[in-house]
C-alpha cells in the first residue's frame, strides 16, 4: 500500500506537471504553427493542412523537451507547497526532504518508462506522417533525402558474394543508371553489371538494357533478374529521419546499416538516448527539487523561474557540446549518451548529502 503522504505528494506533483505540460504544449503548438505558416507562405496550402501538420508534429517535439518540462514541473510543485506552507506540515509528520525528492524521482522514472513504451511509438508514427505530408509540399524534397550527392551506394552480401551497387538516383520504384560490382569471399571480382535502370519493387530486381562483364567477356541483355536483400521500401527507410522510427524499426535499420557497411553510431546514440530517458527524467526532477530546497524560500517566484530556464539552457548546451566533442574525437557513442547524465547524477548525489540539513 502506498502511504497517504506519498499519495498526496504524487497527486500534487502530477497536477503541477500537467499544468506545466499544458503551457509548454501551447507554446510548442504556437511556435510550430508560425513555422508552418512561414513554410506555406509561398506554397498553396489550406489552413486545415497547416493546423494538421502542426498537431501531428507537436508530440515529437514534446518528447524532446519532456526533461525540461519535468525540471520546470518540479520547481512549480515546490513553489506551490512552499507558498501554502505544506512542506512544513510534511516535516512535522517526519517526511524529510530526501523522502519528498525520492518520491518525485521514482514517479518521474516510471512516467519515463511509460513515455518510451507508448508515447514515443505514437510520436514517431506521427512524425513519419508529418515528414511524408511535408515532403509532398516541398519542391526540392528536402524532407525526404534518399540519395547523396555522389548517388546511392549499397553494400549487399548475398549468395556468398559481396555486391557493391551504385545508382545515380531513385525514381519511384526504379534505380537509374545502375552499376554493380560482385566479389567473392576472397574479394576477387566475379563480374560487373551496368544497366539503364532497375525495377526494385521486390528483392528480385528487374534490370533493363544490361551490359554484363565477366572475365572481360561482355554480353548485352534487354532484361535480367538480380537478387538483392533490398527493395525500394527498405532502401528508402535507410535514409529516413531517425526521429520518425520506433525502437523496433531502429533495431531493424541498424541491421541494414551493418549489412551495408554504414556507421551505426547515430542509431546506437538514439537507442541509448531512449534507454536512458527514464533516468534522465528522474535526474531532471531531482535537480529541480534540489534547486528549490537549497535556496531560500523567501525568494520571488520569478527568481525560481529564471533559474529553471537558465539551468535548462545550460543542460541542453552541455548535452549538445558533449556530443560534438565526442564525435570530433572519435570516442565511443556511450560517452555521448551517458556521459552528461553521469555528470548530472554525480552533481545530484553531491547535493543530496546536505539536503536534509535544509
Amino acid at each position: 500500500m502506498i502511504p497517504i503522504h506519498q499519495k498526496y505528494i504524487i497527486s500534487k506533483f502530477l497536477i503541477s506537471l500537467s499544468k506545466v505540460l499544458l503551457i509548454f504544449s501551447f507554446l510548442i503548438f504556437l511556435m510550430s504553427l508560425l513555422e508552418e505558416l512561414s513554410f506555406f507562405r509561398d506554397i498553396e496550402g489550406s489552413m486545415l493542412t497547416i493546423l494538421s501538420l502542426t498537431l501531428i508534429n507537436t508530440p515529437s517535439i514534446l518528447f524532446e523537451i519532456f526533461p525540461f518540462i519535468f525540471l520546470t514541473g518540479t520547481i512549480y510543485f515546490f513553489m506551490d507547497i512552499l507558498d501554502k506552507g505544506e512542506i512544513y506540515t510534511l516535516k512535522i509528520l517526519s517526511i524529510s526532504n530526501i523522502k519528498i525528492l525520492t518520491t518525485i524521482c521514482v514517479i518521474s522514472f516510471f512516467i519515463g518508462v511509460f513515455l518510451i513504451t507508448f508515447f514515443y511509438h505514437l510520436s514517431t508514427n506521427l512524425r513519419f506522417v508529418y515528414l511524408e505530408k511535408k515532403n509532398n509540399f516541398s519542391k526540392d524534397d528536402k524532407y525526404l533525402a534518399v540519395v547523396t550527392s555522389n548517388g546511392l551506394w549499397i553494400r549487399d552480401k548475398i549468395d556468398n558474394n559481396l555486391n557493391f551497387i551504385n545508382a545515380d538516383k531513385i525514381n519511384e520504384n526504379y534505380l537509374i543508371n545502375i552499376f554493380i560490382s560482385s566479389f567473392d569471399k576472397n574479394l576477387d571480382l566475379q563480374y560487373s553489371i551496368k544497366a539503364d535502370q532497375a525495377d526494385i519493387k521486390t528483392g528480385k530486381w528487374e534490370l533493363q538494357n544490361v551490359t554484363f562483364n565477366s572475365n572481360n567477356e561482355i554480353k548485352k541483355y534487354n532484361n535480367i533478374q538480380f537478387n538483392s536483400n533490398f527493395d525500394v521500401k527498405k532502401i528508402n527507410s535507410l535514409f529516413e529521419d531517425l526521429s520518425s522510427l520506433s525502437l523496433i524499426e531502429l533495431m531493424s535499420l541498424e541491421e541494414d546499416y551493418k549489412l551495408l557497411g554504414y556507421s551505426t553510431d547515430p542509431i546506437k546514440i538514439l537507442k541509448h538516448k531512449i534507454y536512458s530517458y527514464p533516468l534522465y527524467l528522474a535526474i531532471m526532477a531531482a535537480i529541480g527539487a534540489i534547486l528549490m530546497l537549497r535556496i531560500k524560500y523567501n525568494k520571488k517566484k520569478i527568481f525560481h523561474i529564471i533559474i529553471g530556464v537558465l539551468l535548462s539552457v545550460l543542460i541542453y548546451y552541455m548535452n549538445h557540446f558533449s556530443k560534438i566533442i565526442i564525435e570530433s574525437q572519435n570516442l565511443s557513442f556511450i560517452y555521448s549518451t551517458w556521459g552528461p547524465q553521469i555528470l548530472l547524477l554525480t552533481l545530484v548525489s553531491i547535493n543530496l548529502v546536505r539536503l536534509n540539513e535544509k
